[in-house]
């Protein structure tokens, strides 16, 4: 909702992905500001753009969203947030263990007086729901998900929980898919 500030470097951002079979799915919560324009500025027909009907918290317009997703995999990608170029590429590696459902990278948090990368050692990997109860470590610029999970469940973001909707979605999946992690700075 009214993102449109790093707007453009955040699309640019996926459009300059080495892995190229990728799908922007945009969800336009009624935003007043010039998104759609920005937006609509890309030529790609892997970019679609939707505007939602009613106005929502942040869980219930990625909840709508996600009914868009057709690929394999679903990653998340804020509008003041950006991937570095390799960041689907090698993040897909990490999905030949049929068992893995959530793949996190090293990521990047910045503002303009500072930067600082998340993780100085290695998090917990494999079946990590109580980790992730106790400590949860996962910025959702940095993930990768297998839709095969995701479709699992009932509700992927869940709109009761609006701003901790990732939270609860990634736990849910902790349950029923391993948790890996590429090393690399991939995200910010």
């Amino acid at each position: 909702f009214n993102g449109e500030k790093y707007l453009y470097e955040a699309i640019k951002s996926i459009i300059n992905q080495t892995h190229d079979n990728w799908e922007l799915i945009f969800w336009d919560n009624q935003s007043s500001d010039r998104s759609a324009k920005i937006v609509n500025s890309f030529r790609d027909e892997r970019i679609k753009y939707y505007y939602s009907d009613i106005f929502t918290d942040l869980g219930g317009a990625r909840q709508s969203a996600c009914r868009y997703v057709k690929g394999d995999y679903l990653a998340i990608l804020d509008v003041d947030d950006f991937w570095y170029p390799e960041k689907l590429e090698n993040q897909l590696k990490y999905f030949s263990d049929s068992s893995v459902g959530i793949c996190i990278s090293n990521t990047v948090f910045f503002n303009s007086k500072k930067k600082k990368i998340l993780y100085s050692k290695n998090p917990p990997i494999g079946y990590v729901t109580h980790n992730l109860i106790e400590n949860y470590y996962i910025s959702l610029e940095s993930i990768l998900l297998k839709m095969e999970y995701v479709k699992k469940l009932n509700i992927f973001f869940d709109s009761r929980f609006s701003h901790i909707a990732d939270f609860d979605l990634i736990i849910r999946l902790s349950i029923i898919s391993k948790l890996v992690y590429c090393p690399q700075v991939l995200s910010g």
